[in-house]
């Protein structure tokens, strides 16, 4: 396909994908006259994947390019699984990892054993955990690994059914892609799951007539 269908099914417009390719996010097409090039349905599935990385993963194009060009390399699931989350932005902001105490380091690594969780290499997530138990220490939520430990067995069930949407693939890139859907893309998608579930909640514990009454009684 021409570089103008390519955008018409991808709805990226031409220059955007002009400079993906200038970036290397995108193979470059096969050359049919000086200024022609054709697509594959390949680099369709590139593009699109891009735009979504970029666009809703919030990714850089940077670490866009970083991630897709792992995904030629003949990588194994868990390192495909490893180079999406690498490639994330952190859930923090970088100062919040400054001055973590070693008391919130050690309530994460409470919170992973009690957890049953055994991970691999060096994940910068353990900081990550304890910058986010540290924030909330600060506003006077002080969370051990027991009272996070049921937030940890609900992540833990999510994280069963995205590994299960990927076993059974045999394609290397249709396994990249899937665990880079949904490591990146997904989180966005769960977070307003759990948001409107909390509205939802609330709503059948407080509900609104019960509100109105008690605004009434205090006119």
């Amino acid at each position: 396909m021409k570089i103008s269908e390519l955008s018409r099914r991808s709805g990226v417009s031409i220059p955007t994908i002009k400079y993906y390719l200038r970036e290397g996010l995108l193979p470059t097409g096969t050359h049919t006259a000086r200024n022609q090039a054709e697509y594959s349905e390949n680099s369709l599935r590139r593009l699109l994947l891009a735009r979504a990385l970029i666009s809703v993963g919030g990714l850089s194009v940077a670490a866009t390019g970083k991630v897709l060009r792992a995904m030629d390399e003949p990588v194994t699931l868990l390192k495909s699984l490893g180079l999406a989350h690498y490639a994330l932005p952190s859930p923090f902001p970088a100062e919040a990892h400054e001055d973590v105490d070693e008391k919130f380091v050690a309530e994460a690594q409470a919170l992973i054993k009690a957890a049953g969780w055994e991970l691999v290499g060096d994940t910068p997530y353990i900081e990550c955990l304890a910058a986010g138990q540290k924030a909330l220490s600060l506003m006077g939520v002080d969370w051990t690994a027991e009272g996070l430990l049921p937030y940890a067995e609900l992540a833990h069930a999510t994280a069963r059914l995205d590994l299960d949407q990927v076993a059974g693939f045999e394609d290397r890139m249709a396994i990249a892609e899937r665990v880079i859907v949904r490591t990146v893309l997904l989180e966005p998608v769960l977070a307003t799951l759990r948001r409107l579930a909390q509205e939802h909640e609330a709503a059948q514990r407080y509900p609104r007539s019960d509100q109105l009454a008690r605004e009434s009684d205090t006119e």
